[in-house]
């Protein structure tokens, strides 16, 4: 059979996933993968939830889709209600969209949108962290931190300007409290923004908790108050993007929750469909949909399948699992369950400088040596040695290189399934071991 998909990479073939059960995905050989990293942090509910499924065919039965110009859908309308009930305080308003990368681009057109609206057309600039991601559209590719990403489409870029992750493993001080730390890290942003102009930035942008690119990096203590603060200051937007730790992975259905925090604008996604469709979305505050309300009545932007009826109708039902079934809870107790199993593991190994991470979002950083944490060569691409391992034992997680700056570290990011059980806890991090034992010794 002739072969004309264009992957993600031009090497090597696939295995083609034939079915799914639970945390198990099934290959057309019979091979069973278990899910320990959600593919990317995406299918939160495994991969046979009874009511997604049902949700799915019940919908595909009355209506598939109704071009948002023309029709809005009561599943869309009805997500929109559930996400603003539970979100935070201030957030009124929900811009559906098909992807995480699409929902913080949109965020980006809103921010400058709203102040041209409301008559400051001066403020363009937009402010996020070095090891950051935040899509691989243009506009998100520029606003994220990570250079690996960015470095072959930096011509196209619009100009982003990065300041220090909050990233404790590697910067805080010795003797440095974790509040000190943060406040130290996020007062960066009050430097740069006077280093810009505070009239000319529109936004800062930053993930509560950083997934892909740093391994579930969370935010210390205060840190998300101290930028809140600042950004107030100023009149700079806050948005964070959950596309990747948002929808109950850390075990509040928006991560921000945990710190306290009440942004201008949340993107969301990956979770918020488990996988059964393709949707993410962006949140607004009231006080930018009135400004929009009160100015041309029209945002400039727009995309054919925002909105879907399929689409709004699977994570209406992914919503009913998360929140009425005890799944939050679910999340922070097996959370603690993988946290310790892990630290059983690895936490005298030789070669883990790091275990971090909420809920069932966690991380695992690899270091040649503990003592000065220095990272492995980038030559010996450890982490994609993990990866390679893991997969031919029968383990799916998310390895990455370049965690430090782009190029240099290894880190492992994991994000099961929050139906993962106590034994499928000791089969991830017994193949894990395994996998990692054998990336080290090639």
């Amino acid at each position: 059979m002739p072969n004309h998909i264009f992957g993600r990479s031009t090497k090597g073939t696939l295995p083609t996933a034939v079915s799914g059960e639970g945390c198990y995905l099934i290959d057309s050989t019979g091979k069973r993968y278990l899910d320990g990293s959600g593919g990317a942090a995406v299918s939160c509910l495994g991969h046979s939830n009874a009511a997604v499924r049902a949700a799915l065919h019940q919908q595909l039965d009355q209506v598939a889709f109704a071009h948002t110009g023309f029709f809005t859908s009561a599943p869309a309308e009805q997500l929109a209600d559930t996400l603003v009930a539970h979100a935070p305080d201030g957030i009124e308003r929900v811009y559906l969209v098909s992807g995480g990368s699409e929902a913080v681009e949109a965020s980006l057109k809103l921010a400058r949108q709203y102040f041209l609206e409301i008559g400051q057309p001066q403020r363009h600039r937009v402010i996020a962290r070095r090891q950051s991601y935040h899509g691989n559209t243009l506009g998100a590719l520029a606003t994220g931190g990570n250079e690996w990403r960015r470095a072959q489409f930096a011509p196209m870029l619009v100009e982003t300007t990065h300041i220090s992750p909050c990233y404790e493993y590697r910067d805080r001080a010795d003797g440095e409290s974790l509040e000190a730390y943060g406040q130290r890290v996020a007062d960066e942003l009050e430097t740069e923004i006077q280093r810009l102009g505070p009239d000319t930035v529109m936004a800062f942008v930053a993930e509560p908790v950083v997934g892909a690119t740093a391994g579930a990096v969370p935010a210390v203590p205060g840190y998300l108050k101290r930028i809140r603060q600042i950004c107030d200051r100023h009149g700079v937007l806050l948005i964070l993007d959950e596309v990747m730790c948002g929808m109950g992975r850390t075990g509040h259905l928006f991560a921000c929750s945990e710190d306290g925090v009440s942004p201008d604008m949340i993107t969301i996604a990956k979770g918020l469909g488990a996988g059964y469709q393709p949707i993410g979305a962006l949140l607004c505050s009231g006080k930018i949909y009135d400004a929009i309300a009160a100015g041309s009545g029209f945002f400039q932007h727009g995309h054919t399948y925002m909105g879907h009826a399929m689409a709004a109708a699977a994570a209406n039902a992914v919503l009913g699992e998360i929140l009425n079934t005890g799944l939050l809870a679910r999340v922070r107790e097996q959370g603690e369950k993988l946290d310790a199993a892990l630290r059983r593991t690895f936490g005298q190994h030789p070669h883990v400088g790091d275990i971090r991470g909420r809920g069932l979002f966690r991380g695992v950083e690899l270091v040649q040596d503990r003592d000065t944490k220095a990272p492995f060569d980038p030559s010996r691409k450890i982490h994609a040695k993990i990866k390679a391992e893991a997969f031919a034992a029968g383990l799916i997680c998310y390895p990455m290189g370049g965690t430090i700056d782009g190029q240099r570290g290894d880190h492992v990011l994991l994000a099961p399934p929050f139906i993962i059980t106590d034994d499928q806890i000791d089969e991830l991090v017994s193949k894990l071991s395994g996998a990692i034992e054998k990336a080290l010794a090639a």
